[in-house]
């Protein structure tokens, strides 16, 4: 059985009223980021920008690592041998050990005197068992996969009980615990809008604690189909955990260890506890990453993206 409540996270016991929140800062605009400037592309060379789907049970997360195990590893092997040099590529954003994509996001560059196609035939014989680089087109000068981005969805997948071992490697799995959903939705319509969620971060230990934690949350969806439930977010960017402790709060919720009210209240007092634990990795799943682009971009783009500026 899988618990709810990871181990490596002591749930404190709650208290018998909410924390008090502390004063919540103006927030007057969403932080401003900027893309790095870049240098004209090499001759000869192209911007190809590279949608990826994963199943990342074996893998160490996104980010290269020394091991590695990681999916930027195990592109970044392939792209060397395709090219015969060594490539760096650029995801949208990372994922922890053990999240899935349906659709992440990569750019790099490179002189490839070929088709697309060719170039994603490529990458479909030469890939691990559990990475698909299903699309690959070619992107201005000045695109980005991260800094381009206007934001991002995620899907949280749970079973309520014991999932089958055919579903087991992607939901988080409730065992002998039930949720209400109901009080599930009634806590998260109460955490959209723009706020500061320094509550639902994690410690990255990379250099990027010092993120600003004000994301507009623009979707947080409950919903149930027999056993499975899922949770839908949408918003302009997330914390290191923050989809996960999301997640985990309105599990919390749902079992009955806090009440909507408790989980806003968690929120607004900006402090990271273990009353709300960030749920395990393998239910989450990059769903789709968001660009602001014009109407005739490439399908490729149309695909997996929007023209729609508040996305």
């Amino acid at each position: 059985m899988t618990d709810i409540s990871p181990a490596s996270e002591t749930v404190v016991p709650i208290p018998a009223r909410a924390p008090t929140p502390l004063p919540a800062p103006p927030l007057a605009r969403l932080p401003s980021i900027r893309p790095p400037r870049h240098p004209d592309l090499a001759p000869g060379h192209t911007r190809f920008v590279c949608q990826v789907a994963y199943d990342g049970t074996a893998f160490l997360g996104w980010q290269s690592q020394a091991g590695g195990n990681t999916i930027q590893d195990a592109i970044e092997r392939r792209l060397a041998q395709i090219f015969g040099t060594p490539v760096r590529i650029h995801g949208s954003g990372r994922t922890d050990a053990g999240v899935h994509a349906d659709a992440q996001v990569f750019h790099f560059d490179a002189a490839w005197k070929h088709s697309t196609e060719t170039l994603t035939h490529a990458f479909r014989t030469g890939l691990p068992k559990g990475i698909q680089v299903f699309s690959v087109a070619t992107g201005r000068a000045n695109f980005h996969a991260r800094f381009s981005a206007r934001g991002k969805r995620y899907r949280y997948q749970i079973y309520e009980g014991f999932a089958p071992p055919m579903l087991a490697r992607y939901h988080c799995s409730t065992g002998a615990k039930r949720l209400d959903v109901d009080a599930m939705r009634d806590a998260a319509a109460l955490l959209l809008g723009v706020h500061d969620f320094t509550a639902f971060g994690g410690r990255h230990g990379s250099g990027h604690d010092g993120e600003n934690p004000v994301k507009d949350l623009r979707r947080l969806d409950v919903s149930r189909q027999g056993p499975r439930i899922s949770i839908v977010t949408e918003a302009s960017g997330y914390l290191y955990k923050m989809v996960r402790r999301l997640s985990g709060g309105l599990m919390q919720v749902g079992i009955g260890r806090l009440t909507p009210a408790q989980l806003l209240a968690y929120r607004e007092a900006r402090v990271s506890l273990a009353m709300v634990p960030a749920a395990l990795a393998c239910g989450l799943v990059m769903e789709k990453v968001f660009y602001r682009l014009p109407a005739n971009a490439h399908p490729l783009f149309r695909n997996v993206s929007t023209t729609d500026g508040d996305t």
